[in-house]
């Protein structure tokens, strides 16, 4: 019984209470009970609970909160690196103007905040325009099953597709098409009759919910590429809430390590991540980065294992397209340049605007023949990995209007990710209430601290620095500190319909999402923005038996509305 591993030995929770035992005590909530002081520790929550970023990286809770730098950032002089680079963050890309520049030939937003509206989490979307704001989504193209491509090299089920980058790419520089155009895309979202698990979609005191999830169907004539991908589907993916993401960093590897094998004893791990027979990490679980090794933590699909080589690191580039000294290379496919090189329109474009020396299309005009033309254009918008590096700015860069410069200096990279690490993470919120204290205990015993496990301790912080920070300067650092995330940092299983691309997906942390509704002015969760709400979020862990979950959400089914009340108050507290 694999998945049922909450029902197990009762192992770091209650489970051995049942759901009578789970209202054995402060039956009756008064909403608006206070029990202990603001700030102070309580019966339920310590003092340190209130300040879940640790001394060094909790912040205020008040309206914009999520853009606060940590007292890191305050105390050791980092301050004006933070404001320069949260400008890198809040301000939209573009093809030539200082400092912001560079943007394409194509590209997946001209800006962060899209994504990541005031910081937050992704927005559900009805359609699929890149620059809306608070459309979080990625979209996700890959092989549900193994096959063999257009020019005969064999894939994996589960692999994206090789036409388009792994971040798909839907805007472009005129005269450019983007990889896929948009307009095409479609989005529908579904609303579930019934549940596989049994579970109804009315509480038993009478209470319904619903849930919903999206379809996306992307054409194939959508792609302009060559060739034209075959045998995929599409899944949609939205951003977090990047706050706090250098207290994440600053977890140490063997913290994780523990987390692991303990959990390896009563629930089956992704084997990508975890050798059970070995009772240690697979091979495929270390990310190198110059020769470092360290453990994949951060996106869902745990790709990256530093913050410096990784989450904003990777995505100020490939989101934005925009070159810098350690990654001096295009974002983009040979089949989008195949595409575009065959593509009369563009090379006809480039022939007429190409000539002059201070056009951007200069550096695909070659000696102005329509062939020269297209061969550079096959050639430069080809340059997709790190070897061609010196020659994509040979031929590009030092063409371009910009003197020979990167595109991002390497001093605003290093503002950036001094920005970026030095995000803080809110104060909670309302622990002296009594609902909150009650719905504190009532998570503890059903069992969701076992995947959204409450603090972690920081080490010594040794962060992994890039040759870029390492010349710049310090980064913030957040030693020995105890910290409140509630993730365990580990993928699970929750069986959902139309789920994430390979099923396993990392426990999200949950500090700071109940302001979602003030800073965002919405509340979605989960992977893609299914869920509208925390019940929602909650009640698609029970959606099919073989989740990992579906013990802790049966229990939170059974729940009055009162409890559940609580918990969701308790959820949106922390």
């Amino acid at each position: 019984m694999k998945n049922k591993f909450l029902g197990i030995l009762g192992i770091f929770c209650f489970l051995s209470m049942t759901i009578t035992s789970c209202s054995d005590d402060d039956d009756s909530i008064i909403n608006n009970e206070i029990n202990g002081e603001e700030g102070e520790a309580n019966d339920v929550f310590t003092k340190a609970e209130w300040y879940p970023g640790g001394e060094l990286g909790t912040t205020s809770n008040e309206q914009g909160c999520y853009a606060n730098p940590s007292p890191y950032v305050e105390n050791n002089g980092l301050y004006v690196s933070f404001k320069r680079g949260e400008s890198f963050f809040e301000k939209d890309y573009t093809l030539n103007t200082y400092p912001r520049r560079g943007l394409g030939p194509a590209w997946v937003r001209s800006g962060c905040l899209y994504c990541h509206p005031s910081y937050g989490h992704g927005k559900r979307q009805t359609s699929y325009q890149a620059n809306t704001q608070g459309n979080g989504y990625l979209l996700v193209i890959y092989h549900p099953t193994a096959g063999v491509d257009a020019n005969g090299n064999p894939y994996a089920a589960n692999s994206y597709i090789s036409e388009v980058t792994g971040m798909p790419q839907t805007k472009a520089m005129d005269p450019f098409l983007p990889p896929i155009d948009e307009s095409k895309i479609r989005i529908d979202w579904k609303t579930v009759t019934s549940m596989p698990s049994g579970l109804a979609l009315t509480f038993p005191d009478g209470e319904s919910y619903q849930l919903i999830y999206p379809e996306v169907t992307i054409p194939q004539d959508a792609f302009n590429t060559n060739p034209k991908p075959d045998n995929y589907k599409v899944l949609l993916e939205s951003t977090i809430g990047i706050y706090g993401t250098g207290l994440i960093d600053a977890i140490p590897d063997d913290s994780l390590k523990a987390q692991y094998a303990k959990e390896a004893n009563y629930v089956e791990l992704n084997p990508a991540m975890w050798d059970k027979a070995a009772n240690t990490w697979a091979k495929s679980a270390m990310y190198t980065a110059n020769g470092v090794n360290r453990i994949k933590k951060f996106t869902y699909a745990m790709t990256r294992g530093s913050l410096q080589d990784g989450a904003g690191a990777n995505a100020i580039w490939n989101i934005t397209n925009v070159t810098r000294s350690d990654r001096h290379y295009l974002y983009t496919t040979k089949a989008w340049a195949k595409a575009m090189s065959e593509n009369e329109d563009v090379v006809a474009a480039i022939q007429n605007q190409g000539a002059s020396e201070t056009s951007l299309l200069h550096p695909y005009y070659g000696d102005g023949t329509k062939e020269n033309i297209s061969e550079m254009v096959n050639h430069l918008l080809g340059l997709n990995t790190p070897g061609d590096g010196d020659e994509f700015k040979k031929h590009f860069v030092d063409a371009a209007p910009y003197n020979g410069e990167e595109e991002m200096l390497d001093k605003d990279y290093y503002d950036f990710m001094v920005w970026h690490r030095g995000l803080g993470v809110p104060k909670a919120r309302n622990l002296n209430s009594v609902k909150v204290q009650k719905g504190k205990k009532l998570f503890n015993k059903m069992g969701c601290a076992t995947c959204h496990r409450p603090s972690w301790t920081t080490g010594n912080d040794d962060y992994w620095a890039d040759k870029i920070t390492k010349s710049q300067g310090p980064l913030p650092k957040y030693v020995k500190q105890v910290i409140w995330p509630y993730t365990d940092m580990v993928q699970h299983r929750l069986h959902m319909e139309n789920d994430i691309r390979t099923g396993w997906c990392r426990t999200t942390p949950l500090w700071g999402r109940g302001l979602s509704l003030q800073e965002t002015g919405a509340e979605d969760r989960l992977h893609d923005c299914r869920a509208r709400n925390v019940i929602e979020a909650i009640m698609w862990h029970g959606y099919s038996k073989e989740s990992d979950a579906y013990s802790s959400c049966e229990q939170f089914y059974k729940l009055s509305k009162e409890e559940r009340d609580a918990v969701v108050a308790f959820i949106n507290a922390i």
